[in-house]
């Protein structure tokens, strides 16, 4: 059973007040809060093993290296890699997504090469292509989404020329909370020979993911939305795309042997883990992911569909509301699926109120103790084809309630009332 109040007593700060009010929030898809299991994991590890890394002969650093690579196993089996050689440690979404754009376009693209993205992502997978399209002179190519943010498979597969080289789109979008239809995104490129690179960072956090299922050749997610610390990511990767690619950074550690004529790297993944990593976040990492898997990311993920179709109708009962996104499928989701269907709205809605100003209404909602997250959420282009500079977005997570979001809806009409 899913016992909500035993998952609330996990995270103390779900408790405090913010201006004398009860704290809700809403803000899952920027940050997720962190379970007292995590924080006693890094502060038992700093207190009686802070060792660095790997190489060391003493007691403690072996010890560190074991809880280090223990999390990389950890990590193995929530995506259900093959190996812990496709799993590399990264600061977080963004730095794999660089990682994956810029040693793909130094190894496999020359100018005039393309590269597939969607409408709907997030500037951290729109930004490093357009770094390599400087540098180098690829092409981004764009598919385009229907109004309620579904995007346009036809157009998408009349996309592909003989100089695309790599796909990279978003599992879920981060605005619209659409899910899009990865494992046919990555059939209709592998026909052409094209590999696919998924951000995964609004997805794992929410449902399972199993990376050979989708058949994705790269896989990148953050550990602080699945409730885990900072600077601490993932970049999953086939072996043989990693064995191909070059090293992102050198330094230390991803070394075999260096002369100052010459130097040869180790295998990945340490290839691609120059410097020391942030050992005590993958162990936090590993916990935060235990934590989750223990939950169950079916239960997860029905609870927070559920949410998710909640805060619709509630939402759509306020005058002037308009909801962003795919929410003719949100009740159409199926209550105990593990994972959503393609095109489902989930765990994010995005929207604005009549002419409130965005900035306005979460300012507002700031002084009921709601936390929501407004603007254009990295997501520029996305705002351009909605036609809007900003959304008000409510973002949830495993230890939001429906109480919280009758709070949230209050709120807003309260505010609405004002203007």
């Amino acid at each position: 059973m899913y016992d909500i109040n035993q998952v609330r007593e996990d995270f103390p700060i779900l408790s405090r007040k913010i201006y004398d009010k009860p704290l809700v929030y809403f803000d899952n898809a920027a940050t997720t809060q962190k379970p007292l299991c995590v924080l006693d994991a890094m502060r038992e590890e700093y207190l009686n093993v802070n060792a660095n890394v790997h190489r060391g002969v003493h007691w403690m650093s072996q010890q560190a290296t074991e809880l280090h690579e223990q999390a990389r196993e950890t990590v193995r089996r929530f995506l259900n890699a093959k190996s812990t050689t496709e799993i590399v440690f990264t600061r977080g979404t963004t730095e794999g997504l660089n990682l994956v754009a810029s040693t793909f376009a130094d190894e496999c693209m020359k100018e005039g090469d393309e590269v597939i993205v969607s409408t709907m992502e997030h500037h951290s997978n729109i930004v490093p292509w357009q770094l390599q399209a400087r540098k180098k002179g690829i092409v981004l190519k764009v598919i385009p989404m229907s109004d309620d943010g579904i995007l346009d498979m036809e157009a998408y597969k009349n996309l592909f020329t003989d100089k695309t080289r790599i796909v990279s789109v978003c599992h879920v979008s981060n605005v619209l909370g659409t899910v899009n239809p990865v494992k046919d995104i990555v059939r209709i490129a592998h026909e052409h020979g094209v590999p696919v690179m998924v951000d995964g960072a609004q997805s794992a956090p929410h449902f399972k993911v199993d990376v050979q299922d989708i058949d994705c050749d790269f896989f990148v997610f953050s550990g602080h939305k699945v409730y885990g610390p900072t600077g601490i990511g993932v970049l999953y990767g086939k072996e043989a795309w990693l064995e191909k690619l070059p090293p992102y950074q050198g330094g230390g550690e991803m070394i075999e042997h260096v002369s100052f004529e010459h130097t040869t790297f180790e295998r990945p993944p340490l290839k691609f883990e120059a410097g020391t990593p942030d050992y005590i976040a993958s162990h936090g990492l590993a916990v935060a992911l235990d934590y989750v898997s223990k939950l169950g990311m079916g239960n997860i993920a029905a609870h927070e569909q559920e949410l998710t179709r909640y805060a619709i109708q509630r939402l759509q009962e306020i005058p002037e509301m308009h909801i962003y996104g795919p929410i003719s499928q949100a009740d159409t989701a199926a209550t105990q699926s593990s994972l959503p269907s393609s095109h489902a709205h989930d765990a994010v809605v995005s929207f604005n109120v009549g002419n409130i100003h965005h900035m306005d209404l979460g300012t507002l909602l700031d002084r009921l103790g709601i936390a929501v997250r407004t603007g254009h959420h990295c997501a520029q282009p996305l705002m351009d084809r909605l036609g809007v500079l900003g959304t008000v977005r409510a973002s949830f997570a495993l230890y939001n309630t429906k109480e919280e979001i009758d709070a949230l809806v209050a709120g807003i009409d309260r505010v609405r009332k004002m203007f």
